[in-house]
């Protein structure tokens, strides 16, 4: 990862979000929907360093969950609709909300983890003599 001002850093996780390499701002992040690319195809950037985990997946879970819960709960409350009613909205609506939210949260994830240099960890062997 090459160096870069403060300015630039802070883009990443804009970049990263829009699914732009978050050096450049001009190369494609992913390759399908959710795949990253092997490397950046405007500046070169290898993206071995990607690693966001289940990191994005779990707060669109927690987010899309509150919200889904809370309208369900207080359809339910002031309706009393049939329960097809609860799975025609409820469904489409996780859809809706989960599926752009996810692409968005893992190029963010790795718009900072590249802003921050983030790597596995490694262990570095002392001598103890």
């Amino acid at each position: 990862m090459s160096e870069e001002g403060p300015a630039v850093a802070g883009d990443a996780m804009a970049r990263g979000a829009r699914g732009r390499c978050p050096r450049c701002g001009e190369g494609h992040l992913f390759d399908g929907y959710l795949t990253t690319a092997r490397r950046c195809d405007n500046c070169g950037l290898d993206y071995a360093f990607i690693d966001s985990g289940d990191g994005p997946a779990v707060f669109v879970i927690l987010g899309v969950s509150v919200v889904v819960c809370a309208l369900a709960l207080w359809l339910e409350v002031a309706y009393s609709p049939p329960i097809w009613v609860h799975f025609a909205l409820w469904i489409p609506l996780i859809l809706i909300l989960c599926l752009p939210l996810l692409r968005i949260l893992k190029g963010a994830m790795i718009g900072q983890q590249y802003r921050h240099r983030a790597a596995e960890g490694r262990l570095e062997s002392h001598d103890l003599h």
